[in-house]
């Protein structure tokens, strides 16, 4: 397919994005393709390891298809969504999974679907362009893709921070955080993924100190209001402070879905105490299956892509949101939850 290009070169399976106009956006065809390839090479003596990148400048991977989703569970096609997260859910878990070492060359925007990509990988490259984020909560999803395993495995509390603002990382914070390894020069990429495709090893990296981590200074300031409890008590903690990072942050925050943010909240905790990405993303599933029907992801989506008004009519705000309805995204979805069926 003209989207995605999966071929082996070398010692190396390569998966490259090709669809740079639209910002690398994976669709279901694609997650499929990548999964398809991981399979074919899994036992392939020609391959040493998997190298995955992305054609353009501006992004790796801006994240799912959403448009295309949108408009599907518009017409009432809501088993497309579900059939497409169930499978991109598999695929990241095998990147996870994978026996040989995969090496991600994340440039530009990194976001939602481009994370399950390229954050699961072994060996997670950033350059000066870097921008990662998890901003689903501002279109009524969760940080799925595994986002919420990351997001729990961060230092202190900065994953409920990022999962609830959705606040871009730059190089030096998406290490801080998590969700990358090491920090190369873009002009150096080139030449480090031809020793690679050559020589089948990934100890070849000379890595260089990445650029100061944005959020460093503040991490103390996040772990005091992410912390709270519950969405209430992040709420009033920031609206109480008086600091820059405070405002940004509650500015944010009251953009965004409070049922999504919520739910995040709730998932980043349970995935920090279970630990694992395949609990991780079984959880998630439980949201994302619902949420075209149930919850608020065709408002969120609507407003930030479709119309562009940039005014989502959420259902409820941060004070009036019930807890019941969070619980009720949570809920297990019996047969419905059958994501693993092609095991590794």
């Amino acid at each position: 397919m003209n989207d995605i290009r999966t071929r082996i070169e070398g010692r190396a399976g390569r998966i490259t994005f090709s669809r740079p106009a639209a910002l690398n956006a994976l669709s279901h065809p694609m997650a499929l393709a990548i999964e398809a390839a991981l399979d074919a090479w899994r036992h392939d003596p020609r391959v040493a390891l998997v190298l995955i990148d992305a054609e353009g400048e501006r992004a790796f991977c801006a994240g799912g298809d959403i448009a295309a989703m949108y408009h599907a569970c518009k017409a009432g096609a809501f088993g497309a969504a579900r059939d497409f997260w169930r499978d991109e859910y598999r695929m990241n878990a095998k990147i996870a999974e994978y026996s040989k070492p995969v090496v991600a060359f994340m440039q530009g925007f990194v976001m939602g679907g481009g994370v399950g990509v390229g954050g699961h990988a072994r060996h997670r490259i950033v350059g000066e362009s870097t921008q990662v984020a998890m901003p689903e909560s501002g279109i009524g999803l969760i940080p799925d893709v595994g986002g919420t395993h990351l997001l729990a495995r961060a230092p202190g509390h900065l994953g409920e921070y990022l999962g609830l603002t959705g606040a871009r990382m730059g190089p030096g914070d998406a290490i801080l955080a998590g969700f990358a390894d090491h920090f190369l020069p873009e002009a150096e990429w080139g030449a480090f993924k031809s020793k690679l495709i050559t020589t089948g090893e990934v100890n070849a990296l000379h890595e260089q100190a990445a650029p100061a981590a944005r959020l460093a200074p503040v991490l103390s300031e996040i772990d005091a209001a992410f912390s709270r409890p519950n969405l209430a008590g992040i709420v009033a903690h920031l609206a109480a402070s008086k600091s820059d990072f405070s405002r940004e942050a509650l500015k944010t925050i009251t953009r965004n879905s409070p049922l999504s943010m919520a739910a995040t909240l709730e998932l980043v905790r349970r995935a920090r105490v279970s630990g694992h990405l395949r609990a991780a993303l079984a959880q998630e599933y439980r949201f994302t299956w619902r949420a075209p029907e149930e919850g608020e992801f065709l408002e969120g989506v609507r407003a930030q892509l479709i119309d562009k008004d940039r005014n989502p009519r959420w259902r409820h705000t941060v004070a009036t949101q019930p807890d019941g309805e969070v619980a009720a995204m949570l809920e297990p979805l019996g047969p419905e939850a059958a994501i693993w069926e092609d095991q590794p």
